[in-house]
């Protein structure tokens, strides 16, 4: 970022923040084993948790202030779950939902507000089939990796090495409606590129321009329509790839003859992850994945390798006895499918880095600051802008199968 910025001053760059002006701060789960990386683990979890009665299955529930078996809360947005107390009657497993728990590892997660102390229903009322969420990481001074990253899967929302980041919505309502653009930002970038910008333009651009700060992402808007362009259409490129086919792209993958493959089994219970940087080998104890490119092997978000936090997600001791000591018997194929797949991604972000870099600097260089912002009265920005809008297409149950006022 040195040579990006030695010219200019950070702080007269755009905040993300004030260009998609709704955040929602991360989810607080509470507990961890709501969360696990295959379906059949969390099923197994809730069976033995009804099965407890009594002082047991609350040992095994792990209570806390917000949530204990007998909290009394509303159902999330758009999920079939209880109600009633936990302790009283628990009903069946809820079907579980797709989980960004950490960058590019999306696992499952329990949807049950009983369950999960600070919950953000907010984000939960405009998680649709449509919706997209940016992931702002938390600030980690001298670390290597993105600033934003973006996920159709609902996004705990916490970095790697703990910092609290923020999340923004790509849209304000259900069914892809009311992008969360500053009012007026679509209007000012049509006129200054000289064609109609859409919505979908702006986080794009900020996937492939923003830079990394102690107050937040600054995200440059560059005068020349060129560096705009290029921009936006390699945006597009890194959030496909982050995709990984949901919402309709294409599944990432690399040129032929440096695809990764298993050259030999993983073992039922691997318990050491390492690299061969020679023969591009990535050993999960006795097993064998390759070729895997050194950028994907060193690729970091927060200071932490993302390879190596996966991989402890899904081998790290857990509490004998406890819900989190429920797993798998063995490694599962579909494991090892996921991180054949997470390879790739992280191969490609990769690759892709230097041009990214290089954009960065041609927009910072491109002198756009947070002056023309104002000028246009685009800041500040209403707080109307920041808070979430009105959801209600439909009743949501409050506590113990009472209606929710919204």
């Amino acid at each position: 970022m040195r040579g990006v910025t030695e010219d200019v001053r950070l702080d007269e760059l755009p905040l993300l923040d004030e260009l998609m002006p709704w955040s929602v701060a991360p989810l607080r789960l509470g507990r961890s084993w709501i969360v696990a990386p295959d379906v059949r683990t969390l099923r197994a979890r809730w069976d033995r948790l009804v099965a407890a009665e009594g002082a047991r299955r609350e040992e095994l529930f792990r209570p806390s202030r917000a949530r204990t078996p007998s909290s009394s809360v509303a159902a999330l947005p758009g999920q079939r779950t209880g109600t009633v107390r936990l302790s009283r009657e628990p009903g069946p497993c809820p079907e579980p939902v797709r989980l960004a728990h950490g960058p590019f590892d999306e696992q499952w997660l329990l949807p049950d507000h009983r369950l999960i102390d600070t919950a953000r229903p907010e984000l939960w009322r405009v998680a649709d089939g449509h919706q997209l969420f940016a992931v702002e990481q938390g600030y980690v001074p001298g670390a290597a990796g993105p600033a934003l990253l973006m996920t159709a899967a609902l996004p705990e929302g916490r970095s790697p090495a703990g910092r609290p980041g923020r999340i923004r919505p790509l849209f304000r309502r259900p069914g892809g409606r009311e992008p969360n653009l500053a009012p007026g930002l679509l209007p000012l970038l049509s006129r200054r590129y000289g064609y109609e910008v859409g919505a979908a333009d702006v986080p794009a651009w900020a996937v492939a321009a923003a830079l990394p700060t102690p107050t937040g992402c600054r995200v440059p808007l560059p005068e020349d329509p060129q560096v705009w362009a290029a921009g936006v259409a390699l945006g597009r490129r890194l959030v496909e790839v982050q995709l990984r086919g949901a919402r309709g792209g294409e599944r990432p993958r690399l040129p032929g003859g440096r695809r990764p493959y298993v050259r030999a089994a993983v073992p039922a219970r691997p318990t050491e992850l390492s690299y061969d940087a020679d023969d591009e080998v990535l050993c999960l104890g006795e097993g064998r994945i390759s070729p895997v490119p050194a950028g994907a092997w060193e690729f970091e978000v927060g200071g932490v390798r993302v390879l190596e936090q996966w991989f402890a997600h899904r081998t790290a001791p857990a509490e004998p006895g406890s819900l989190e000591a429920i797993g798998p018997a063995a490694w599962p194929q579909e494991w090892t499918s996921e991180l054949l797949e997470l390879i790739t991604v992280l191969a490609l972000l990769a690759e892709a880095e230097p041009e990214r870099a290089a954009l960065t600097a041609r927009a910072v260089a491109s002198g756009a600051d947070r002056g023309a912002l104002r000028e246009a009265g685009l800041l500040p920005v209403p707080e109307a802008a920041r808070r979430p809008a009105s959801v209600l297409d439909h009743q949501e149950e409050g506590p113990e199968g009472q209606f929710a006022l919204l």
